[in-house]
């Protein structure tokens, strides 16, 4: 018997015990997939889950495998990386290519992006070997704050700007990210002005620790965009709560400092 159809253990006397594959189920754009416990199960351009035909995105891109008793996510790709997000955002991990982890809460996000278009899939499972403390839901909540760093209201409109296609989302898994011109004309900006909070709010982040946001050799503003927009919806530092900063005239009347 393979461990990917079962994990085996001892019984209360010594027994050989088996125990069941604990079903897991996808979701994506609304449908719905059980994954199977006997093989890998791969996403990308091409495999189980064909998710786009967009050229930026790997033909095959994560996997997941059922085995040790454990559903793991594994990177497979060469390029990209994805954003794992588990317990309302609670607790995040950047999947690198090569990277592998196990599943450990009933329900986890995944997001990431390919080119302008960013993805969100979700895991659900009925038996995780974790929970969430009440506390970690309470801070999630915005009952507390645990945040490490806190923005300006400025800062948090730029980041609703470039996430408003996610945070108004119906259903819908797939979101071409607004271009900077286009963010910047929402909020009635000038691109100076926008860029230099982006910089601001990017600078801010990586001092966090949080990845992928400092500029360098082949990383493009659209990658660092789709990075903090990531970071942001699966962390909740933004949420569709936040979507009536980006029509709030106050802050069009706000002083402009580089401390912003």
């Amino acid at each position: 018997m393979s461990d990917a159809s079962a994990a085996v253990g001892l019984g209360a006397e010594g027994a050989t015990t088996t125990k069941a594959p604990v079903p897991l189920r996808l979701e994506f754009a609304g449908e719905w997939h059980d994954l199977p416990t006997d093989r890998p199960f791969i996403i990308g351009r091409e495999g189980d889950l064909e998710i786009d035909d967009n050229l930026y995105l790997h033909r095959h891109f994560l996997e997941l495998q059922y085995r040790e008793g454990l559903w793991w996510l594994a990177n497979v790709g060469v390029r990209l990386a994805a954003t794992v997000s588990s317990a309302g955002g609670a607790v995040q991990s950047w999947l690198s290519p090569g990277a592998r982890m196990p599943l450990v809460f009933e329900r986890t996000v995944i997001v990431f992006t390919a080119g302008p278009v960013t993805y969100e899939l979700s895991l659900h499972t009925e038996e995780a070997p974790y929970e969430v403390s009440r506390q970690v839901e309470m801070s999630m909540s915005g009952e507390t704050t645990v945040m490490p760093a806190s923005f300006t209201p400025l800062q948090k409109q730029l980041m609703v700007a470039l996430a408003e296609p996610m945070l108004r989302r119906e259903g819908v898994s797939m979101n071409e990210l607004p271009s900077s011109s286009a963010a910047a004309k929402r909020l009635g900006w000038t691109m100076s002005k926008f860029n230099r909070k982006l910089d601001n709010v990017c600078d801010k982040l990586d001092r966090m620790g949080v990845q992928g946001l400092r500029g360098g050799a082949g990383k493009l503003a659209t990658n660092r965009r789709a990075r903090l927009v990531e970071y942001a919806v699966t962390s909740q530092v933004v949420t569709r709560a936040d979507l009536p900063l980006l029509d709030d005239e106050s802050l069009r009347d706000q002083p402009d400092t580089d401390a912003d």
